[in-house]
């Protein structure tokens, strides 16, 4: 029951609402009580149902963004990317981009390049090219790069990109597309070429992939988020030719995908980018719901409320939004082929914490990163960027369910507490001994439901744990999985994407550590391999007939050294989803 005080003043006639607090009449609905006092003061005290008007007050209030803050509209540019196999010397546009390794740099006894490419652009140079390199120091390791404004090519411009040792990983690959598109930035290019100055090294099988993951480099590296700053440039670039890589419909197809898998790592990163005061759970449900409108042939959106997830019995979830103004919204989006059968179904779950305040167990201190916490929803993030790709590449023969227990951790009367008791909607009990380990809570619930889909596969991603970081620091994440099949299979994505994932134990010991005296087990285990008790704790809301694998991205969910979002993730689970399909 909720309790409002008014109080007004017979000479004027406006009133002066004061603030409201709670009360627990035990047979009161709604009633009106009022004193009689001296002529020049009357109270009134208005009760009403706690989750009536005043709730929805608080909501209505919650949804006007604070600090007046809107992401500017962006059109992310489309480049024309295609192969082509010709002579570089011949190529006409803006920047030509050599990737070069550091044994391609090497020179003879007259100081001229050894390398076929290197030799033939530099005499068309009259040998600028090579005293450049050699005055600038450029010996082709990793991270080097130099662009000479120079005549008597075709090109504007020549840049040569160090790509160390070798080049050979699809890692390696997207830094050149990375390279390029800063070299493109930095001149306003509209039009560049990529060669290898050694593309024999590169074999027929991965002259595709790698192809690729340029073209993937490409377009990530030129995305910056501008969308919350007063002032932005576009970037000029509109084409991007691949030289040496081959051409034709199957490589066409190649770029094609890379592009559409970026673009979806692109909507990833703009989620985790954008702040709480923004990116609310109702926004992020919005999100998803638009990704459904986009792509209404193969999919759709079934976003359920706070009342029909009571319904559902998720006190694990509910428990976690109660404290926030803003309302929990749980997101599920069903892509289905248009057309052929579905012989495999996936689900996809990512946790939606759009801010984590660590409840009564509040973030403090150096190190707590509170001000981050915005990134907290960065598994959300993940799978639906994986759903914007998976919608756009149309992959037959697979069913994929998004599913995203969207809310936020804040504090208030009524929010849970340490030592509450919560239910889950499997009928587990859990104790609740640390209310900063909300993640976990919100994404029991959405993993049982997840399995209640009929799906055959379940992984999960989450920024879960910080012990994952100190474990592994900040340029993979941990999978776990009781599963071998299913590590293989999304190790072997993980590889094509790019992404890196290292597999953890599953050590089923540490659960003595998850025990409660007074529920069937508490919400964490403490510091001692806290992110493998995270992973045992959601393992008691799977369904042992489904294969799952829990995906622990509290490292490498963001670039502390760019201060942005990376987008991890996507690249892998669409990979993942392409593997199961028919394609």
């Amino acid at each position: 029951m909720a309790v409002t005080l008014v109080t007004s003043f017979a000479s004027s006639s406006s009133r002066f609402p004061f603030r409201s607090f709670s009360s627990s009449p035990s047979s009161l609905s709604s009633c009106l009580v009022r004193f009689q006092l001296p002529s020049r003061l009357r109270l009134a005290f208005a009760v009403t149902p706690l989750y009536s008007s005043s709730r929805a007050m608080a909501h209505t209030i919650a949804q006007a963004t604070l600090g007046l803050t809107h992401a500017n509209s962006v059109d992310h540019p489309k480049i024309s990317f295609s192969g082509k196999e010709m002579d570089v010397t011949e190529w006409k546009g803006d920047i030509l981009a050599v990737g070069v390794t550091e044994k391609d740099m090497t020179k003879d006894a007259n100081s001229k390049f050894e390398n076929p490419i290197l030799k033939k652009l530099d005499a068309h140079l009259g040998g600028l090219l090579a005293d450049v390199s050699s005055e600038e120091d450029f010996s082709g390791k990793p991270g080097q790069s130099t662009v000479l404004r120079l005549p008597g090519l075709g090109s504007k411009r020549v840049g040569l990109i160090g790509l160390g040792k070798s080049a050979s990983s699809p890692s390696a690959f997207q830094s050149l597309g990375e390279a390029v598109a800063a070299a493109a930035k930095a001149s306003q290019a509209s039009s560049v070429a990529v060669v290898l100055a050694s593309s024999e090294t590169v074999s027929n099988e991965s002259k595709l992939s790698s192809a690729s993951a340029i073209a993937s480099g490409t377009v990530l590296g030129l995305f910056e988020d501008c969308r919350y700053k007063s002032e932005s440039k576009k970037p000029s670039l509109k084409s991007v030719d691949i030289i040496g890589f081959g051409t034709g419909p199957e490589l066409e197809k190649k770029l094609k995908y890379a592009e559409d898998v970026s673009y979806g790592v692109i909507f990833g990163k703009e989620l985790v980018n954008s702040p709480a005061n923004v990116l609310t759970p109702a926004v992020l449900a919005e999100e998803a719901s638009k990704l459904a409108s986009m792509y209404s042939d193969v999919m759709t959106a079934n976003i359920l409320n706070e009342e029909q997830c009571k319904e559902l019995k998720m006190g694990s979830y509910l428990a976690v939004a109660a404290a926030s103004a803003n309302p929990p919204h749980f997101i599920h989006l069903v892509y289905k082929p248009s057309s052929g059968p579905v012989k495999t179904k996936l689900a996809i779950v990512g946790k939606g914490l759009t801010f984590d305040s660590g409840g009564y167990n509040i973030k403090t201190g150096p190190g707590c990163l509170i001000e981050l916490m915005k990134f907290d929803m960065g598994g959300s993030a993940a799978v639906l960027g994986a759903a914007k790709a998976i919608g756009q590449i149309k992959p037959p023969g697979v069913e994929v369910h998004f599913i995203v227990a969207a809310c936020e951790n804040m504090i208030s009367g009524t929010g849970m507490r340490p030592g509450d008791i919560i239910t889950a909607s499997n009928g587990k009990t859990i104790e609740v001994n640390n209310t900063d380990a909300e993640g976990r809570l919100t994404l029991a619930d959405a993993l049982v439901y997840a399995c209640n889909q009929g799906v055959d596969k379940v992984v999960d991603l989450a920024t879960l744990t910080g012990a994952c970081i100190i474990a592994l620091g900040t340029s993979m994440a941990a999978i776990y999985t009781s599963s071998d099949e299913l590590a293989k299979e999304v190790i072997a994505a993980s590889e094509r994407s790019g992404e890196k994932l290292w597999r953890m134990p599953m050590e089923e010991s540490y659960w003595e550590m998850m025990k409660s005296g007074v529920a069937d087990m508490v919400n964490t285990g403490g510091r001692a391999g806290g992110s493998i008790t995270a992973a045992l704790f959601l393992k008691q809301f799977v369904d042992d007939k489904v294969e799952w694998m829990h995906i622990d991205m509290a490292g490498p969910v963001w670039n502390e050294k760019k201060k942005t979002a990376t987008g991890f993730g996507v690249a892998t689970l669409v990979e993942w989803v392409q593997n199961n399909s028919s394609s």
